[in-house]
């Protein structure tokens, strides 16, 4: 079980992953939200504190939640209860308000593992009508046709695919495709065109003026 300590204050980095470390758990530390986005893919389990230096830390828990379901648990600074509902509703399993203390962290992670293990995991495919891509090995097929994408592209294409219906804003694909929700310019743009080319049809990927892309049918 790998867990991934996103905190930029080194004394309580340092004694958290001490703690998990004790307990089995191998650790991964990120410092900025950039880091964590970057790398998060990589673990089982992530704690998560919302006062991040570069981004808003319930940005990095939705830009997470939004292409996984792995467990989070976020330390919030405030205490009171409207602190708790928005790091819930960004898409963290559970919320702790600083200063926590380890030995609760530690069941906490180990109660949200208990009621995971069941879980059925992640598929790894995505169909979408004629649209198939295989997560893992990064492939995609259009009917029996193979299309080529760039890395940047696919990670677009992914994000639109895994949720149909679902309108994602510019700085959310900024956030989640290139780990930067500010610097915008023309790269969606030219990214989606290319998209669209490759696949044949503008309609694979729909314009909702003012908002952000959506998947469409093709």
């Amino acid at each position: 079980m790998r867990m991934l300590v996103v905190e930029d204050e080194p004394a309580t980095a340092n004694l958290v992953v001490s703690t998990l470390q004790r307990h089995g758990y191998e650790t991964e530390q990120a410092t900025t939200g950039k880091e964590a986005l970057a790398i998060h893919h990589e673990v089982d389990f992530i704690f998560l504190d919302l006062g991040l230096p570069d981004m808003d830390g319930l940005e990095v828990c939705r830009a997470i939640r939004s292409v996984t379901d792995t467990p989070i648990i976020v330390a919030t600074e405030g205490r009171s209860e409207l602190d708790r509902v928005l790091g819930l509703q960004a898409g963290a399993d559970d919320c702790l308000d600083k200063p926590y203390g380890v030995r609760e962290l530690v069941a906490r992670i180990q109660a949200i593992l208990r009621r995971t293990q069941s879980r059925p995991k992640e598929t790894n495919t995505i169909t979408h009508g004629p649209l198939h891509i295989d997560v893992l090995s990064r492939q995609v097929r259009l009917g029996e046709d193979h299309i080529t994408l760039t890395r940047k592209e696919f990670d677009l294409l992914v994000a639109l695919a895994s949720r149909p219906g679902v309108v994602l804003t510019r700085k959310e694909l900024m956030t989640q495709v290139w780990n930067d929700g500010w610097t915008m310019g023309r790269t969606i743009d030219t990214h989606v065109n290319s998209l669209r080319a490759k696949l044949r049809s503008s309609s694979w990927i729909v314009t909702v003026r003012g908002i952000g892309f959506r998947i469409g049918l093709g």
